[in-house]
């Protein structure tokens, strides 16, 4: 074995990589060589690729052997060479005097070979032209034929060699595919959520065991648009949309809806599904889950009706309070003005109750719902008999049931009395309130202007003005500061983000 094929791991293995079992019907190589003799005028031509110990003849015109032993191969010695190799008597050259393919059959006489050789130089054989009498040589013509025609085997070798590995590759990706579309299914069906995937147009191919465990559908009856038929018919048109509308902008798909179960009965089921992309952010594959949340839908429902009847006997409370403050004001009639404000207050806190207490999404009252501003709006809406009379501008901040109460009793008092001393008390009054956040803090600014002039700050203060300072200092932790000026009161309250609202989950 020469230095070059020391060079490689494995003569057979390369041989093996140029899949050359099949070559001359798929490449037309006995066609190459019946032309290649015609040109050499040669009774013989082969395409020899030499192996380990075998030269096998994969193309042949003239012969009938299919391959001889390595050690009696020309081409083995043409090979190795860096061009044409000529041997105008084989009986005269004592390379090959006694080999038995001179002594005996095919009786070689002449030999011309041409290296076949791969592009980074490993020689696989020669394409050669033999005769069984002597000749001088080929003739310049006959030797650039023979030339050009190896090329040609090379040529049809290395797509051969080629078409094998992208074969090879597109196996060994088929069946990692497999391997991997094999662990889904398995991992899909231990989940227990209902799994299944659609084709990027929405086209359903795929449903876990889960699923079918669920419904008790045949398996592949719901493939396709199938799926639609297994929802609540209520149900139906919504999911359809939403589902329609997350295929046409890409969107996550996420709804809930009453899923038809094996024994006839519909059950609550939250769906949700994402998009799988590629390198181009094309849309590739859907996949997504079914959960059953039947048993979460019906405890919400009744935590819904225990929070109503539970709101509804606070507001009991609330009025008997207020019909209790009416009847001693009766006994002492001198308490009326005092009573009025204590009921007006109450009022104020249960209009923050009902604001902030837990709402289902049916009996949620209104988008605004447990926000500063949908606080300031109720509370304030008996004010404003003219749109421009309140006007509450900057940032929204959500808020809690722990905030609502001292803000509710705050923003009242600061309306009762504006009311009665301040901007609302004349038809041309305003107020602005401007809300706004630093670092830590919601910042809440309440400025009156076209009120009656104030000369001086009230030297007495009021009740009113310590339950505003003892529900922002005391149960918000925050700061309020207040500045008379002659065109109205301005108040400033600084209130720290953690006092509005609990962190959410």
């Amino acid at each position: 074995m020469t230095s070059a094929e020391n060079s490689t791991p494995s003569r057979s293995a390369i041989l093996e990589a140029h899949d050359l079992e099949n070559a001359p019907e798929d490449v037309g190589f006995d066609e190459l060589t019946s032309f290649t003799a015609a040109l050499c005028q040669t009774p013989i031509c082969l395409v020899s690729i030499v192996g380990d110990t075998m030269q096998h003849f994969i193309a042949k015109q003239g012969l009938d052997v299919s391959g001889t032993p390595r050690e009696t191969s020309f081409c083995a010695h043409a090979m190795l060479g860096a061009g044409l190799m000529v041997v105008p008597d084989a009986t005269k050259d004592p390379r090959f005097a006694d080999n038995p393919l001179v002594t005996g059959e095919p009786m070689i006489r002449f030999y011309a070979g041409t290296p076949l050789v791969t592009d980074d130089g490993f020689p696989l054989g020669s394409l050669c032209v033999i005769d069984r009498v002597p000749r001088a040589g080929l003739t310049p013509l006959q030797e650039q034929g023979l030339r050009v025609m190896a090329a040609q085997v090379m040529t049809a070798m290395g797509f051969r060699k080629k078409t094998k590995i992208q074969r090879t590759n597109e196996a060994v990706a088929k069946q990692a595919l497999s391997e991997t579309e094999q662990k889904f299914r398995i991992l899909a069906d231990t989940m227990p959520q209902m799994v299944w995937s659609t084709l990027p147009d929405g086209h359903h191919d795929y449903y876990n065991a889960r699923w079918y465990e669920f419904t008790g559908v045949p398996e592949g009856s719901t493939d396709g648009e199938g799926w639609n038929g297994m929802f609540h018919p209520d149900d139906q048109d919504g999911a359809w949309e939403r589902w329609r509308y997350s295929l046409r902008t890409g969107e996550p798909y996420e709804i809930e809806y009453r899923l038809r179960a094996a024994d006839g009965g519909y059950r609550w089921t939250l769906g949700r599904a994402l998009p799988i992309r590629d390198a181009e952010g094309r849309i590739t594959r859907w996949f997504g889950t079914c959960t059953d949340i039947h048993e979460q839908k019906l405890l919400m429902e009744q935590r819904e009706m225990v929070s109503q009847e539970l709101s509804h006997r606070i507001k009991n409370i609330f009025s008997v309070i207020n019909g209790l403050i009416g009847l001693s004001t009766r006994v002492h009639p001198q308490m009326k003005g005092l009573a009025d404000e204590l009921r007006s207050r109450i009022m104020s806190l249960g209009k923050a109750h009902d604001f902030v207490r837990p709402h289902s999404a049916r009996s949620r009252p209104s988008a605004t719902q447990a926000t500063l501003k949908g606080l300031l709006d109720k509370l304030l809406s008996a004010y404003q008999s003219d749109p421009r009379r309140i006007l509450i501008t900057g940032r929204d901040c959500r808020i809690d049931d722990r905030a609502a109460t001292p803000l509710a009793l705050t923003f009242h008092e600061l309306a009762t009395n504006a009311a009665k001393y301040g901007a609302l008390s004349t038809l041309e009054g305003r107020v602005a309130i401007d809300i706004s956040e630093s670092a830590e803090d919601v910042v809440i600014g309440w400025s009156e202007s076209g009120g009656p002039t104030i000369d001086l700050a009230p030297s007495v203060e009021g009740f009113g003005s310590k339950l505003i300072e003892l529900s922002v200092s005391n149960q918000l932790g925050g700061r309020i500061s207040n500045t008379w000026k002659p065109g109205g009161l301005h108040v400033v309250a600084a209130i720290p983000k953690s006092s509005m609202s609990r962190p959410t989950p």
